[in-house]
């Protein structure tokens, strides 16, 4: 089993910027590839980015490309999410999951864990 606890949402203006954390426990935390989740309120929940469990490649939408930044530290069992340059339409609730030797897949079905999720909300 892993557990994942994100932080770091709130409210903030456009333009401006947050970091969200994910910490993870249970299970070898290196061994798994890291993704950030969106759902917006009447949305499906969608690919935000990914980190590879082995040589950490970076996967992203095309909608966060040059805004976003995922990142890891094996160390702490700890994966970011550097948010930029945030957009109104940036507003949902961030979920953190994990695929055990994923490929980065932007597919939520193929994530075994998740955590409840932080909410984001981007004022215009």
């Amino acid at each position: 089993q892993v557990q994942l606890v994100e932080s770091g949402g709130g409210l903030v203006q456009a333009g401006g910027s947050l970091r969200l954390s994910c910490a993870a426990s249970g299970r070898t935390f290196s061994s798994y590839t890291m993704g950030w989740f969106r759902q917006a309120p009447g949305k499906e929940r969608e690919f935000v980015a990914a980190i590879k469990w082995s040589g950490g490649t970076r996967y992203s939408a095309d909608s966060v490309k040059g805004r976003f930044t995922i990142s890891r530290d094996n160390a702490k069992s700890t994966v970011y999410l550097q948010m930029n340059s945030l957009k109104p339409e940036d507003t949902a609730v961030y979920y953190c999951s994990a695929h055990l030797h994923g490929s980065g897949s932007p597919l939520a079905a193929h994530y075994e864990y998740w955590g409840q999720g932080t909410q984001v909300t981007v004022s215009s």
